[in-house]
């Protein structure tokens, strides 16, 4: 579907029941949360989407934060005629839901975060190390760059900073795309959840080291209607390592979820 110049893809499962959008984490697309959706599809509508510069969607025309992520959403949800709808995120795909659920609240009925992204980690001695020395050598190359004959190395020299102290994932993107990822792992949602009015389900996994379960913590002190639920061995991909468990609790909370 084109939103917004870009081409999403959208898949949708079940014929009968309320309407549950399924959303993606960062590096990932649809394929991934697809286990779930067969889960759901019985009793609810679902939809999945590639969010613009995953899986089979085309790319955004400029580097993308929160804020423009959600508003494709927006338009996306409404020209599908997908709405009001329950919404199941994942990592990145919570940073998302969560904007979009504030920004546009009539959107959406019930949350469940899952291992959801937002809130800023903690720094540690180490990390906060780190980052220094790396805007330390920033700078030293931005002045090396402004003489022509130092330019090429400079270059050279960023790419290997970038690769020494970047994240695992901002290593694995192209330039354009590290942009978008900066743009997006710099907003802090914390002071955001307050204002989510939806009834909002989190599901953590005790061993997630992405998100770590204070993240969720977090999250439920700050969400006004918020539960927590802990799977017990659960990494970042909880959902799907314990999708029995995970798609009852889910068909729990969502119950009869009004169609709209």
């Amino acid at each position: 579907m084109l939103t917004d110049g870009v081409d999403v893809y959208t898949e949708r499962l079940g014929e009968q029941g309320s309407r549950v959008l399924l959303l993606h984490g960062w590096g990932c697309d649809c394929n991934l949360i697809r286990p779930l959706a067969e889960r759901l599809k019985d009793r609810h509508r679902v939809m999945m989407i590639d969010f613009p510069a995953h899986g089979k969607s085309g790319r955004p025309p400029e580097p993308w934060g929160v804020p423009e992520f959600s508003e494709n959403l927006v338009h996306l949800l409404r020209a599908a005629e997908f709405t009001p709808c329950a919404v199941i995120a994942h990592s990145f795909g919570c940073r998302v839901a969560a904007w979009t659920a504030v920004q546009e609240p009539e959107l959406f009925t019930k949350m469940i975060f899952t291992g959801g992204a937002g809130i800023k980690p903690k720094q540690s001695e180490e990390s906060r190390k780190r980052a220094e020395q790396y805007q330390k050598l920033k700078k030293l190359l931005e002045a090396m760059r402004k003489t022509a004959v130092l330019a090429p190395l400079a270059d050279q020299l960023k790419k290997k900073a970038q690769a020494k102290y970047g994240s695992r994932d901002y290593n694995a993107l192209d330039d354009e795309m590290k942009k978008t990822f900066v743009k997006v792992v710099g907003q802090d949602l914390t002071e955001l959840y307050p204002e989510i009015r939806q009834s909002t389900l989190l599901i953590w996994g005790d061993r997630d080291t992405e998100t770590p379960l204070w993240m969720g913590q977090e999250m439920e002190k700050r969400i006004p209607d918020a539960g927590l639920v802990v799977l017990e061995g659960g990494t970042h991909f909880a959902y799907l390592e314990q999708l029995d468990r995970f798609s009852r609790i889910a068909e729990q909370f969502l119950g009869e979820d009004t169609e709209g």
